[in-house]
């Protein structure tokens, strides 16, 4: 099978003309952001339209914007909460965590949205297992139960606001405890175990509209030789 479209980043806050040729490049098929492309509201969304004009059809933008440690754009930008605090609050009330979840999504996609961004990947369904300081407070929940009904009023939130949702990390990423920006984590469970826990809240965050999904560069070593 043939490699598909690859998602390019580009290097500041404005365009330069090795932007432009890596976006018009016929393999890109989508351009991502990071807190280097951003120095407040005013400039990504010039940023973002000077973007769009580089193709017809124009290639979809997106970024990180989970909330917590994870947030690219500040400045001017809604401080989102980590997903932790939602999973501690549907400890206490499942309705308020629940209507919690829906509004935090809802705001991240009007923001983004606002200014030219079409998806966030978010939400991270990775469960909390505690061992992982690379996922940590991102995660919602150890839960699957919870993780899959808060994922999913994220879900809602962000497409009521205009933004697509790409959940992460496929299938999971929360057992594993290094690092996959920088080493490659292995997970030694069975797939039974994986679908039983990690795996079981996409499906109500698949009914609830996602996407897309994010896979986790980690290798399930009961599974497959490669990562997934």
């Amino acid at each position: 099978m043939p490699p598909g479209p690859v998602v390019v980043d580009v290097l500041g806050a404005t365009l330069t003309d090795e932007d432009r040729s890596r976006i018009r490049h016929p393999a890109a098929g989508a351009v991502i952001l990071f807190a280097r492309n951003y120095e407040n509201p005013e400039q990504l969304a010039q940023l973002t339209a000077e973007i769009e004009r580089q193709r017809e059809p124009a290639l979809p933008i997106c970024v990180d914007h989970e909330g917590g440690r994870v947030q690219r754009f500040r400045e001017g930008f809604t401080a989102i909460p980590p997903m932790r605090l939602l999973g501690k609050l549907w400890d206490r009330d499942r309705d308020a965590a629940k209507e919690a979840a829906a509004s935090i999504g809802y705001i991240i996609a009007a923001e983004l949205g606002a200014h030219g961004v079409d998806f966030s990947f978010a939400p991270v369904l990775d469960l909390d297992y505690g061992g992982s300081s690379v996922i940590g407070d991102r995660a919602l929940h150890f839960d699957p139960t919870a993780v899959g009904a808060l994922g999913a009023c994220l879900v809602r939130g962000l497409a009521q606001g205009g933004v697509a949702a790409v959940a992460k990390h496929f299938p999971g990423h929360g057992y594993a405890e290094a690092d996959s920006h920088v080493a490659v984590p292995r997970d030694g469970r069975t797939f039974k175990e994986i679908a039983r826990k990690d795996i079981a809240p996409y499906k109500q965050v698949i009914e609830a509209g996602l996407a897309a999904v994010m896979p986790a560069h980690v290798i399930y070593s009961e599974v497959d030789s490669q990562p997934a």
